[in-house]
């Protein structure tokens, strides 16, 4: 008997994020165009739309188109047109949130499977049967469907597919059904067009007698003097303190989702389709979400009983993100859940740029992010689970040969890293795993604030799997971030301990001209050829071998 397993379903803004995602992993896609999807930020043409759905058939892969706006009189003139083009591209599934665009479509064109959009709202099995009925082939869930209701829709619905959200940012209200981007931003949520209100900074103000309105900065001066209280109408005396810095808050500010940790569990009841948001997001994102959601349901099925969600969290650690949460797994968000402090996506590690060629002896690659004399950068491989670590010192143009220092970001300038400086590992093995669209990530540099605000958001998501009540490691987490704030400063350092070419992060990369070639680690240089480059040095072999441990 065949095993029944859920597919990876990536987002694609482009049609490079779309080859990147299938190269890494996705066992489908889903698209727009603005013209056929009403998606106002996707960056595809019909013709893009056509190549990328060829393309991903061609890696026997599948594709879904988006046609999930809430239709308005002057929309529906265009549903022909767009029924026609859909048959000449030949989706493997069209997505719609409008009952009255499904019906039109089942009506003219049966033979499209369709999917209903997480935009329909559908949080009961009752809502699925319904849609089932109307002919729906899969039902994407809301996001806000806990696990032990998508388990009850699940043995209730057996003979539909059921999608669900495991990765990806949140909306603040009803599955992307927000209003405020409208609002503040005349910019349609639904459209795809979202302003991120929710993301914003708010600042308190007050307005004065005589007409004028002045910020108020509550700071260790005045916070004696000040209370600031809301009361909900139907709570008469019920007051919930609010509290802001000079910093501004977010009040509205969701982490972002990931349920990678509890994936065995979505595994385990047959979820169809484990849906990851992000078509506005980088191709470096798509690239390595799914990389790491490919490994770890691949080696779900390989063996469940060993199955370990830590495995993979690293990986994802990689990509800049508000901080991680379990969201509506568990049911009702806790205040784990949100990031009342900051918005920016962080990591310890940014994009470097991916291969754009394979020739005879060197790889050509475009550089996204600036490199620098020094850099470390991670050549991670769409193929195998290993990635190789190289230490660079300057950087040659692939098109003259010229040696530079540094390389900025966002030129498209194309270097060339020749085989020569991979002395440590198999030049076979280069070419045949890490081919063209393959991407190179960099360490990075951070303030103080922002590592501890990675390990409080860390310990946060450990609180929410665990779903332990015990806060102290919390609270030691956040008293150092709030230190961290209070000290105020930009200067940056990198999680391994380097800086530039000064020092030894004990990783033995490639090209690594102190590790390699300096005497005084001539031990350290023996102990990692027995093991996996890249592995760090444990703190006690640093110390016998003088090599500053990595934190």
């Amino acid at each position: 008997m065949t095993q029944h397993r859920s597919e990876l379903l990536m987002p694609a803004g482009n049609l490079r994020k779309l080859k990147m995602a299938v190269l890494y992993g996705a066992d489908a896609v889903y698209l727009g165009t603005p013209d056929m999807s009403l998606r106002t930020k996707s960056e595809f043409s019909l013709e893009d739309v056509i190549e990328g759905v060829k393309f991903c058939h061609e890696h026997g892969r599948r594709a879904y188109l988006t046609l999930n706006l809430f239709s308005h009189n002057k929309d529906i003139p265009k549903l022909d047109e767009y029924i026609d083009t859909v048959r000449k591209v030949n989706p493997d599934g069209l997505i719609i949130s409008d009952p009255g665009v499904f019906q039109y479509v089942r009506e003219r064109a049966p033979e499209i499977p369709l999917h209903v959009s997480t935009q329909a709202n559908i949080a009961s099995w009752l809502t699925t049967q319904f849609w089932q009925a109307q002919g729906a082939d899969l039902v994407v869930l809301a996001r806000e469907v806990s696990f032990p209701e998508l388990e009850e829709i699940r043995e209730k619905c057996p003979d539909i597919k059921l999608e669900a959200f495991v990765h990806g940012a949140m909306c603040m209200t009803y599955s992307g059904r927000c209003l405020l981007s409208n609002f503040m931003a005349e910019r349609g949520a639904n459209q795809g067009n979202c302003a991120n209100s929710c993301r914003w900074n708010y600042k308190f103000h007050m307005r004065l007698k005589d007409g004028t309105v002045q910020e108020l900065i509550v700071d260790e001066d005045n916070i004696h003097m000040f209370e600031f209280l809301l009361e909900e109408g139907v709570r008469p005396g019920e007051f919930l303190p609010i509290q802001e810095d000079e910093r501004g808050s977010y009040i509205l500010n969701s982490k972002d989702l990931c349920l990678l940790p509890k994936l065995d569990d979505y595994l385990r009841i047959g979820v169809d389709s484990l849906k990851v948001e992000g078509r506005g997001k980088s191709e470096y994102y798509a690239a390595i979400v799914a990389r790491a959601y490919r490994m770890a349901i691949d080696d779900y099925y390989a063996d469940p009983e060993n199955w370990d969600a830590s495995d993979y969290m690293g990986e994802l650690e990689t990509v800049g993100n508000r901080g991680y949460t379990l969201a509506f797994h568990k049911g009702r968000l806790t205040n784990l859940a949100h990031g009342y402090e900051q918005t920016q996506a962080i990591a310890h590690w940014e994009y470097a740029g991916f291969v754009t060629e394979v020739v005879d002896d060197a790889f050509h690659v475009e550089v996204k992010n600036k490199l620098e004399p020094g850099d470390v950068i991670e050549i991670v491989s769409p193929i195998a689970r290993n990635t190789i670590l190289l230490r660079a010192y300057d950087y040659e143009i692939a098109a003259t040969g010229e040696k530079k220092d540094v390389i900025h970001g966002s030129t498209k300038t194309v270097i060339r890293l020749p085989f020569s400086l991979f002395a440590q590992e198999d030049i076979n093995d280069l070419r045949t795993n890490f081919p063209a669209m393959t991407v190179l990530r960099k360490e990075r540099a951070l303030t103080e604030e922002q590592w501890k605000r990675l390990q409080l958001d860390k310990t946060a998501l450990a609180m929410e799997v665990k779903d332990t009540t015990n806060e102290t490691a919390y609270k030691r987490r956040r008293d150092a971030l709030v230190e961290a704030i209070e000290a105020d400063t930009n200067t940056k350092r990198f999680k391994t301990n380097r800086k530039g070419t000064e020092g030894c992060c004990g990783k033995g990369c490639n090209g690594c001209l102190i590790f390699w070639e300096d005497p005084m680690y001539a031990k350290a240089r023996a102990v990692l050829k027995e093991r996996k480059m890249g592995s760090m040095l444990s703190r006690a072999e640093a110390t016998e071998l003088k090599l500053p441990a990595a934190e």
